[in-house]
């Protein structure tokens, strides 16, 4: 496969730590507080640590939707006008900011060069360095966020990423949806007694101001 690094200093690379929907609730809650408030104010809004926010602070402000000074984070331009949008063209603005981070261009690229129009688990985790998180995480988030957008689709059968373009072939020979997170509908479960005994978490909380964005 050919050689993607992370290497373009356009802008930092930064690895989702978060779902789409809970980046949205932030962008919902911001809204709500005349888009702009501290960010301490909003975790305690949300009965949260700022620890448990901020993965969804950072990547808004990666992907232009916040700016955040002195501890405040603001609703940009674009953040405003992604709330304005439909769903549909949520997808395509979100897909658009995407592309422009380094993380998603390599893989992008990456995916496009391939001779077999594909990238495993293994090879996306070899192509990147994780250094602060376990790669499952990494990878699971980025899936999600790749198939959300459409910058990509997951097969499940073969844990690899495919090309959008290749969806109808796709569909025939039976790709399916990524592990978990907001890639897509997923059948319901119950709850176990644990997870009604521990409460949300962070990511529940945020997803819950967002409503339904699919």
């Amino acid at each position: 496969m050919p050689s993607h690094r992370l290497s373009d200093p356009s802008m930092p690379t930064v690895f989702p730590k978060c779902s789409p929907s809970e980046m949205m609730g932030l962008l919902v809650l911001l809204r709500e507080h005349k888009g702009s408030e501290d960010i301490a104010r909003l975790a305690q809004d949300l009965d949260l640590e700022i620890d448990e926010i901020f993965p969804a602070v950072e990547f808004s402000e990666l992907l232009q939707f916040v700016k955040v000074k002195d501890g405040r984070a603001t609703l940009t331009d674009n953040g405003t006008k992604l709330l304005a949008l439909t769903i549909r063209d949520r997808k395509s603005l979100l897909r658009d900011q995407l592309k422009r981070t380094t993380l998603f261009k390599a893989l992008v690229r990456a995916l496009e060069s391939s001779p077999e129009r594909m990238l495993t688990e293994d090879e996306v985790v070899r192509l990147i360095d994780f250094t602060t998180a376990p790669a499952d995480e990494y990878v699971q988030n980025i899936i999600n966020w790749g198939r959300y957008t459409e910058l990509f689709r997951y097969d499940a059968d073969r844990r690899a990423l495919l090309p959008v373009r290749d969806r109808a072939a796709a569909r025939s020979s039976g790709a399916a949806r990524p592990p978990g997170g907001a890639g897509g509908p997923s059948p319901p479960s119950r709850p176990s007694v644990e997870a009604a005994s521990r409460g949300p978490t962070p990511g529940e909380t945020l997803s819950s101001v967002a409503g339904v964005f699919a």
